[in-house]
């Protein structure tokens, strides 16, 4: 996590001025939050808290899905890879290869996420193997079954190739399953995030409580 200023907390985003009134005896609430006001990219009924409370409160909410990208080039989506699994609560975005991803497509949700790093695509079987996740890997390639027409583990761990290579030679052979997204038009394949999107959307559907939704 870090502490830098993000493209919403510059001070232009949407939010909310100074409290006024009494301000309630709530410990999850940051002064400083409550005397300046709060712009950050956060849903109103996060408003004021501290960070630690929100991480907190996302804790407690927590799906059993994780997702991993790898980014052995580098790859530009992480940070739109993050911002998603945090919209949906995603208990754990794993990075592997490069430790250094651009962060401004996270939107600073980066902040409230867990994450976890693997030098390799081994380490990173071997921690699902360890939680007793089940690993699922999205990629268009033959074999993979629809992603529309499969049943995704709850405890389960979805892992994304990085743009143009795809997933990895390792991670098809250590995957319990491989699945495609359906596509219609001309391009071979769709942006890494977006596929990372419609996939965890694709769990969500399948397991989450929508009565918690915001």
């Amino acid at each position: 996590m870090t502490d830098e200023p993000g493209p919403t907390e510059w001070g232009s985003a949407p939010g909310v001025g100074p409290w006024v009134g009494e301000v309630p005896d709530d410990p999850r609430l940051d002064p400083e939050l409550l005397r300046d006001g709060d712009t950050r990219n956060v849903v109103d009924a996060y408003r004021y808290w501290t960070r630690e409370a929100i991480v907190a409160d996302i804790d407690r909410r927590r799906h059993p899905l994780h997702v991993a990208i790898e980014n052995f080039g580098n790859d530009a989506n992480i940070g739109a890879v993050v911002r998603t699994a945090n919209a949906f609560a995603v208990h754990t975005v794993h990075i592997v290869g490069r430790r250094r991803w651009n962060r401004r497509g996270a939107m600073v949700t980066d902040r409230y996420q867990r994450l976890e790093h693997h030098d390799t695509t081994a380490a990173l079987l071997d921690f699902a193997a360890a939680a007793g996740l089940t690993v699922i890997a999205v990629d268009n390639v033959p074999g993979a079954v629809p992603l529309e027409h499969t049943a995704l583990p709850r405890e389960c761990l979805m892992v994304f190739g990085q743009e143009g290579p795809g997933i990895t030679d390792d991670t098809r052979t250590g995957a319990a399953k491989t699945v495609s997204i359906a596509q219609f038009g001309s391009t071979r394949s769709m942006n890494a995030a977006v596929a990372a999107g419609i996939a965890m959307h694709t769990w969500i559907a399948q397991h989450a409580d929508l009565g918690q939704a915001w």
